[in-house]
């Protein structure tokens, strides 16, 4: 059971920002996806056949898969951060203020695709995929300086060593 630090909750993303994230981070994955479609389109005949001919759910189920994976990659190679993440300053990190773990991203990820409502989740209290996967989305430099001035409270009359 992880323990959930008040300074995490504290300097949670607020809801516009959320917001603000998810456009971006929509709008550089369609970029990607309709790049990626064309390349393949171009280069590959059954590509063209294939998707030509594929329905609109069968459509909607493979740009909802690869948001999923676009969104993980990213969080997970940048540790915590998406592209709209690193435009405004927020990442994801753990209750307990670590940072998560790819399971971690994986299982906060998953979600979103399970749970089709979950894409605005985030506009209540907290969203499922935070919720679920025990993360939270904080704003990186207030919640830097609070731990820094936490640690330098917590440092003095401590002996130092030079």
């Amino acid at each position: 059971m992880r323990k959930h630090l008040r300074i995490v909750e504290d300097h949670r993303a607020e809801k516009g920002i959320r917001l603000v994230n998810y456009f971006i981070d929509l709008v550089v994955f369609y970029i990607i996806y309709f790049i990626l479609l064309t390349v393949l389109y171009i280069i590959s005949p059954a590509f063209n056949s294939w998707i030509s001919n594929l329905n609109p759910i069968a459509d909607r189920l493979m740009s909802v898969t690869f948001y999923i994976f676009y969104i993980f990659l990213t969080e997970s190679l940048m540790k915590g951060r998406s592209i709209g993440k690193l435009i405004t300053g927020t990442k994801v990190i753990m209750i307990d203020g670590t940072t998560p773990s790819l399971p971690d991203y994986f299982i906060r990820n998953i979600i979103r695709g399970i749970i089709l409502i979950d894409q605005l989740s985030f506009l209540g209290e907290t969203g499922f995929h935070d919720s679920w996967s025990n993360t939270r989305v904080i704003k990186i430099k207030d919640y830097e300086n609070q731990l820094k001035a936490k640690n330098e409270i917590n440092s003095i009359g401590t002996k130092e060593i030079t």
